[in-house]
């Protein structure tokens, strides 16, 4: 169980989920490490809560600087008691049309880079037999959709992980908590923060294409409150009992939920086959 004093270094505060959370953390009466790819982004808040806050540069794509950065607040704050990796960003466009380049850009920032942060930070929650870590990842990571058939990699990505992890630090007295958040009106859909394949084909217009300009209309109409789902989120973490995986916002339970029963129904229709297969 997370004490009230703990040290949280968070993630992408700059904006959306990671500046609700850091916010919300700090309110609550935690020290936060704020980081931000530009400093300048959250001096403001930093400012605000001198005391308990550390504002940190942080590239989480660039091992140096996680490794510094970890190092930074250890030296302030004397550990890292909770991880959020909550850093990250869309990718909207089919399969076919993806880039190989932004396929790889994508997965250093969404994936790769939450992983060099845990193996940074584990070995201090190892040495106490105590911490939490957070990674943020979507509802796209259990259900998939045309258009953002790469990001639903990565997020799944980040829920396998999650999963595996709980599985090898929770003996150690380490927890893990995968968030799989709806819609939320953060600017994660925006043109700053949502990036595109340059690709367009003709055939995909009525699945992908159509994804691509749904996503952009519902900007600034989702129904999830960051200030709500940031205390989601510190909840879990504080209860006796954190949740591994954790669904914030109504549309990802019921999107979730649909995709389950649909799951079954096709499992079940094909037992026979499935079981056919071992050996009589």
């Amino acid at each position: 169980m997370i004490e009230k004093n703990a040290v949280w270094l968070i993630t992408g505060c700059s904006k959306g989920f990671g500046r609700a959370l850091a916010e919300e953390a700090l309110a609550a009466g935690y020290r936060v490490v704020v980081t931000a790819r530009r400093l300048s982004d959250v001096e403001g808040l930093v400012a605000a809560h001198a005391d308990a806050a550390l504002g940190v540069a942080l590239d989480v794509t660039d091992q140096a600087a996680v490794a510094a950065a970890v190092a930074q607040a250890e030296a302030r704050f004397g550990a890292v008691d909770v991880l959020v990796n909550n850093a990250g960003y869309g990718y909207l466009g089919a399969i076919e049309e993806g880039d190989d380049a932004d396929m790889r850009a994508l997965f250093e920032t969404d994936l790769f880079a939450p992983v060099n942060l845990i193996k940074a930070v584990l070995p201090g929650m190892r040495g106490r037999r105590h911490g939490h870590i957070v990674n943020v990842s979507s509802i796209g990571g259990l259900v998939t959709y045309p258009g953002v058939g790469y990001y639903n990699m990565v997020k799944a990505g980040v829920e396998a992980l999650s999963d595996a992890l709980a599985k090898e630090v929770g003996p150690l007295g380490i927890g893990v908590t995968v968030v799989a958040p709806g819609a939320f009106r953060t600017d994660f859909r925006g043109p700053d923060s949502i990036k595109q394949s340059a690709t367009r084909i003709d055939d995909y217009a009525d699945t992908a294409g159509r994804a691509r300009s749904g996503t952009q209309a519902g900007h600034g109409k989702q129904a999830g409150d960051p200030a709500r789902g940031a205390r989601a989120i510190i909840m879990a973490v504080e209860a006796e009992r954190p949740p591994v995986h954790l669904l914030i916002g109504g549309d990802a339970l019921d999107q979730l939920r649909a995709k389950l029963d649909a799951m079954r129904s096709e499992t079940d229709a094909w037992e026979a086959v499935t079981r056919g297969t071992d050996f009589a």
